[in-house]
């Protein structure tokens, strides 16, 4: 008896059972339709509730792109005087202004600033040091025929382009035995070449200063001027107009006493040199330079009447302040995702609300919690998705129409919209749990009765 019992039941069919993973499969394709045609039907009020995640992500990479952008253009400024440099300025002592304002005492010239005996205690001081490329700075009147402008006269030695990073646009600059044997020569900025030579080409033609005319050899790429702090000649590193001259021709045409007129009648300042760049041949050594260099100054100087500028140590404080900036920027802009994320929430607890007599239902018919806490949760996540697709685009593209129409230097690094993204995505997971758990926790009879 009990062999026939086993040989029916191994002579029956075995009953097929539809793979887990499959049946999963069928079961979340089955829950996405009815989540996107739930989303699609109440089109406006789901256009709505991702608006707020759209701002958020768009607001999160176009800030963070406006940050990166004015990040490089401060730290480009430092690393164009070069991470290895140390930038010395003559700076007119605060007691000497005011003396000379007063007028007070008979007029005679006000003597502050470097000079060529501290550029060659340096030198001798200081093994790290390699070079020195020393600056005067004067104003003067250029002229060529009827043509003439008021500009920055420069006058320094060969390495001063490779020094601070200019670019040539035509012809060369001076060399060594010019600078020895005091040439007059020049090398106009673009600026300069345009006012001065509005037609011809200004290369191997010839301007007058005061009395004197001197070739031109050369013209500058106006791309290649910083915009970093006062120089004593009363004009900027980023002044438009300029003309190089080598130092020794500075020093024999103009002397090293320059007057203007004031208020009160006239100033006379005694300055050798207005700027000196230092470079160092170590860059891990830049920083321990300038102290030296500070504390040399100090002991040659009765007043400040210079100012030591490192360029690599205000490159790292620009980093860190960079990164700062981004902080907050995205800081400000995930607010926005927040704000985003809880209107995700409200919109769900909304539509359980809405739809209780339909979860109802579906319980009754079979349906398990996970499936409805599963439809629900793709709701949300679709939502915040679908927003945050759109964020990115909008927020790769606000960038661009910002550099595009206001000239603005915007960088969007490829972290940006990815971190947006993931954010927006994790947004719609945590913000739909509650809304989709207590959906599952419906009692499905109370559910069927609600009207």
């Amino acid at each position: 008896m009990s062999d026939l019992t086993l040989g029916s039941a191994s002579a029956s069919p075995p009953t097929r059972s539809r793979p887990v993973s499959t049946f999963n499969l069928v079961r979340f394709k089955k829950i996405t339709q009815v989540g996107l045609k739930s989303i699609y039907s109440h089109g406006l009020r789901s256009l709505l509730t991702m608006l707020g995640i759209v701002i958020g992500v768009a607001a999160v990479i176009a800030m963070l792109a406006v940050s990166e952008g004015a990040s490089y253009e401060a730290q480009q400024q430092f690393r164009d005087l070069g991470a290895s440099n140390i930038l010395l300025k003559s700076v007119k002592p605060a007691e000497v202004e005011e003396t000379s304002r007063s007028g007070f005492g008979p007029p005679q010239a006000i003597i502050y600033g470097l000079t060529f005996a501290d550029i060659r205690t340096i030198q001798d001081s200081i093994p790290g040091v390699t070079n020195v490329i020393a600056s005067r700075i004067v104003k003067k009147n250029v002229w060529n025929l009827g043509n003439s402008m008021n500009t920055d006269i420069v006058g320094t030695s060969v390495d001063y382009p490779t020094s601070r990073n200019y670019n040539l646009r035509a012809g060369r600059f001076f060399t060594e035995s010019e600078v020895r044997d005091h040439a007059n020569i020049v090398v106009l900025s673009d600026e300069v070449a345009s006012v001065l030579f509005p037609i011809d080409n200004p290369i191997g033609k010839s301007v007058r200063i005061d009395g004197d005319y001197y070739n031109v050899v050369g013209i500058m790429e106006s791309e290649g001027f910083s915009n970093l702090g006062q120089n004593q000649a009363g004009s900027s590193n980023a002044a438009p107009s300029r003309i190089f001259l080598p130092i020794t021709s500075s020093r024999t045409r103009f002397g090293e006493t320059t007057t203007r007129q004031t208020a009160g009648g006239q100033e006379s300042e005694t300055v050798e040199l207005h700027e000196a760049i230092i470079q160092v041949a170590d860059q891990e050594t830049v920083i321990q330079v300038g102290e030296v260099i500070e504390q040399i100054l100090q002991r040659r100087h009765d007043d400040v009447d210079y100012a030591v500028e490192i360029p690599l140590a205000l490159l790292r404080q620009a980093e860190e302040s960079a990164l700062r900036d981004q902080i907050v920027a995205g800081a400000i802009a995930g607010i926005s995702l927040l704000v985003g994320g809880i209107g995700i929430m409200n919109i769900m607890l909304a539509s359980v609300t809405e739809r209780t007599r339909e979860i109802g239902i579906r319980r009754a018919l079979g349906a398990k919690k996970r499936d409805i806490v599963m439809q629900f949760l793709i709701e949300a996540v679709i939502l915040s998705g679908v927003g945050g697709l759109i964020g990115v685009v909008l927020g790769v593209s606000i960038p661009i129409l910002i550099s595009f129409f206001w000239g603005m230097t915007t960088i969007v690094t490829p972290l940006a919209p990815i971190l947006a993204f993931s954010i927006s995505a994790i947004i719609g997971v945590v913000f739909g749990i509650y809304p989709s758990m207590r959906a599952a926790d419906m009692d499905p009879v109370e559910a069927l009765r609600h009207e």
